[in-house]
């Protein structure tokens, strides 16, 4: 067990001691510089901005297909791409534009929702995007009138 103890206390003493290079005399200039410049420059996002960001279908019988279309303009200064949405669950279903959306264009996402649960529902959709956040969501909630008991 000394042994033990005594080989550990010699490999630590060894680690503390082999590293005495000094890591801020490697930094060369030339890269702080160019680092500095890169970071300076402004960074351009898209910037993903929807007509309304929740919707609710209102009173609708269980099992019941809806949709809603979500309309969105890149108020950004760089394209907008949209690489993925979902929900939490598998009743709502979002699906939207694939292709880059330049400046000042729009876009559409349609969230099919297939009427499950009862009462008051609320899904949320995250989009992952390139904007300055990276993560965007939007809403849908309807009140799902239960089948009656047969």
């Amino acid at each position: 067990m000394k042994k033990g103890i005594l080989l550990l206390a010699l490999i630590a003493a060894f680690n503390f001691t082999s590293c005495k290079d000094n890591a801020a005399e490697k930094v060369q200039a030339e890269n702080v510089e160019e680092a500095a410049l890169r970071d300076s420059q402004d960074v351009v996002y898209p910037k993903l901005s929807f007509e309304n960001t929740e919707h609710d279908f209102g009173t609708i019988a269980q099992g019941t297909n809806v949709e809603h279309t979500f309309t969105f303009t890149n108020t950004g200064k760089a394209p907008l791409v949209i690489t993925n949405a979902s929900s939490s669950c598998g009743c709502t279903v979002p699906t939207w534009t694939k292709e880059p959306i330049a400046p000042g264009e729009t876009g559409e996402m349609v969230v099919k929702f297939n009427g499950s649960g009862q009462n008051q529902v609320t899904k949320t959709v995250n989009i992952t995007a390139n904007t300055e956040t990276g993560k965007e969501q939007i809403k849908i909630k309807a009140f799902v009138e239960p089948k009656a008991q047969s």
